[in-house]
């Protein structure tokens, strides 16, 4: 055999490794969601409930100023306390109330080259079990110093229960993708194999209204509870 028709038989060797990699049905690694593979079938699913929320918190704040960072906090930590109390007798729980924020900073003249004095702020998170109680432990609050109001954070006591079913809604929207592929590939469905949880939180789907008057009252309007899992099933 000549050299000529040697390299004329490897040529064409390599021409038909080639093309039949281009053919070669890929292993389960580097799936997308909703491959098919001698594996089996990767879907990817979500699922979400609607839940109305009926829980509040709001952040309540103090800035106090002084000369020294001493009596700036001191003044501050004064100011706190008397929210706490009243936040304490407005009906809100001790289990309830956190602090938040502690911070210090200074003040400096108009040229911002000398100290002039301090801020401290200082705010707790206070969390109402019934919404409609958020007008009356607003007005103690503020009536007990705080000057920084912000909020509302809705929630929801069901919210673990709404997660739970949002994860069978993914799962059944899984099956339903990898059914729908394995027929269009004329197989069919096997068990599951695997189930990976990609985690969800809830999403606000109409925002509140937050306002400090007892007049406008909060509304919940309601969120979404959202959970996104990745399921691979057998072909059979």
């Amino acid at each position: 055999m000549t050299l000529a028709r040697i390299a004329v038989i490897a040529a064409a060797g390599l021409a038909i490794a080639a093309f039949s990699g281009v053919f070669q049905l890929s292993g389960a690694e580097g799936q997308s969601a909703g491959d098919v593979s001698p594996a089996g079938i990767t879907a990817v699913g979500t699922g979400s409930v609607s839940v109305t929320p009926d829980r509040a918190a709001f952040p309540f704040g103090t800035v106090s100023q002084a000369t020294t960072a001493a009596a700036a906090l001191a003044a501050s930590s004064g100011n706190v306390t008397n929210i706490v109390a009243a936040l304490r007798k407005a009906g809100v729980a001790k289990a309830d109330i956190q602090t938040s924020e502690v911070s210090l900073s200074p003040r400096t003249d108009e040229n911002g080259t000398a100290i002039v004095g301090y801020m401290a702020t200082n705010s707790v998170t206070a969390t109402m079990r019934k919404i409609s109680d958020a007008g009356d432990v607003i007005d103690a609050a503020v009536g007990a110093g705080a000057n920084q109001v912000y909020g509302p954070n809705l929630l929801a006591s069901d919210q673990d229960a709404a997660y739970r079913n949002a994860l069978k809604a993914a799962v059944a929207e899984a099956r339903a993708k990898a059914e729908t592929l394995a027929s269009t590939a004329g197989m069919k469905l096997g068990r599951i194999t695997a189930i990976a949880e990609s985690g969800g939180a809830p999403q606000p789907v109409f925002s509140a209204a937050t306002t400090l008057e007892k007049a406008a009252p909060i509304e919940p309007g309601t969120q979404m509870i959202q959970a996104t899992v990745t399921v691979t099933f057998t072909l059979a």
